[in-house]
């Protein structure tokens, strides 16, 4: 059996290329229950996020086309164009791909923390599909454990390393609880989206999404339960936000020093945290001189994600030992199991063997034979019945000058000499 790894991601394949091979969730069952209809597929687990769509197999053919051509037929992509950006792993490679996902070592933003519940989501969705065995389910099993000694151990989750996230976790060092902090985005771009998305992970439960075109702040604001105004009406909702995270490509400042003085008295001067992302600024400078104006800029944030992608990079060259360790152990677990069915063979053929005897002892019994000489022959017949293949074979392996089947022989049958008192 093979263990085949067979994706694209965003290093790989542009996004009109991804769209079209990610699975909605009602593909997904489909194409679990189709994956592991073909004959060579024995389990089977699938992985589609909006940068990666990767298919995890265990299968009885040594290479990837069948797994290749079977995604492309399902999408409709010929199968030229998907191959030239898909990339395979097979066996320990797969392994180790998979668990450089798990921990965001392969992610577009190092060590983002997404990947790994959508991993699990993954996972979950081929057990329900029943596409998991021993060989997917224990795969995964160690991966989550990889991924967990990677996030107990090292920093690589700790430090924000976008935008986005360096915005949020500023804002976490003015606000104790979020869950008490209403935020104000102004736009409704992807970074914007992104934003929502942190802080809504991060406990923020009110929001308020203002935008130059009302209806994209609607189509924004419905994703997060929030609140939709146009940009003309920011100065009657700033009083009511915490937090206020603007990136537009409006080329003039659209909040500006006046307008958060007058915010600020009806807060009674209840500070406010701002970050200003775009470029141009959409905050006026001088905001920041007001005392109870937290105001970052993107260059604040830069460089708190320079010094934050060093240290995540420390903390990834630690992933990787720690990953390293994991596919060995799973590798040598991996081995162990591949004899368990050898041993079994071999269990059952001696216990034929013990059996044949048995019974022929009892008949010779029942038959009023001297019972001592009839335990003599079973164990005369058993020794030889049981030691008739490996002689043959060492005699085999001898004349062929096979060295290498006699010192495995020798290190697998006779026990090793007792040491001299």
């Amino acid at each position: 059996m093979t263990l085949l790894a067979l994706g694209i991601n965003h290093k790989t394949a542009t996004v009109a290329v991804r769209e079209r091979v990610a699975f909605t969730p009602p593909q997904l069952t489909s194409a679990l229950g189709q994956l592991r209809g073909m004959p060579e597929v024995r389990e089977a687990a699938v992985l589609s996020t909006c940068n990666r769509t990767e298919l995890y197999c265990v299968t009885e053919s040594s290479g990837e086309r069948p797994i290749l051509d079977w995604l492309s037929d399902f999408h409709g992509l010929p199968v030229d164009d998907l191959s030239r950006c898909a990339y395979h792993y097979l066996d320990n490679e797969a392994a180790r791909h998979l668990m450089r996902v798990a921990v965001g070592l392969d992610s577009m933003v190092l060590g983002e923390p997404q990947i790994l519940g959508q991993l699990k989501e993954a996972y979950q969705s081929a057990r329900d599909a029943q596409g998991l065995g021993g060989e997917l389910e224990l795969l995964f099993q160690h991966t989550f454990s990889v991924a967990k000694q990677v996030r107990t151990r090292t920093g690589i989750g700790q430090n924000p390393v976008s935008v986005a996230y360096a915005a949020v976790s500023l804002a976490s060092r003015i606000f104790d609880d979020f869950s008490r902090s209403r935020a104000m985005l102004i736009g409704a771009g992807e970074t914007i989206e992104l934003v929502a998305r942190h802080l809504r992970e991060a406990g923020v439960r009110e929001m308020i999404v203002a935008n130059r075109t009302r209806e994209r702040a609607e189509e924004l604001a419905g994703e997060f339960n929030a609140e939709a105004i146009s940009l003309n009406e920011i100065p009657e909702a700033l009083p009511r936000a915490d937090i206020v995270i603007s990136s537009t490509a409006a080329p003039l400042p659209i909040l500006g020093k006046g307008m958060a003085e007058r915010a600020l008295k009806k807060r009674r001067h209840r500070p406010i945290f701002m970050v200003d992302i775009a470029v141009p600024r959409d905050i006026e400078p001088e905001v920041g001189d007001l005392d109870d104006v937290f105001l970052y800029t993107v260059d604040d944030l830069n460089e708190v994600i320079q010094e934050n992608r060093r240290h995540r990079q420390v903390a990834a060259d630690q992933a990787e030992s720690l990953i390293e360790h994991g596919v060995s152990v799973w590798l040598h677990e991996r081995r162990i199991r591949s004899s368990g069915e050898l041993i079994r063979r071999y269990r059952d053929q001696a216990s034929d063997l013990r059996e044949l005897s048995e019974q022929q002892a009892l008949a010779r019994l029942a038959r009023g034979e001297d019972p001592e000489s009839v335990v003599r022959l079973l164990a005369h017949q058993l020794t030889n019945r049981l030691l008739h293949r490996p002689t043959v074979a060492m005699r085999e392996a001898s004349g062929s000058e096979r060295r290498d089947l006699l010192t495995a022989a020798e290190s697998l049958l006779i026990d090793p000499p007792s040491p001299k008192s």
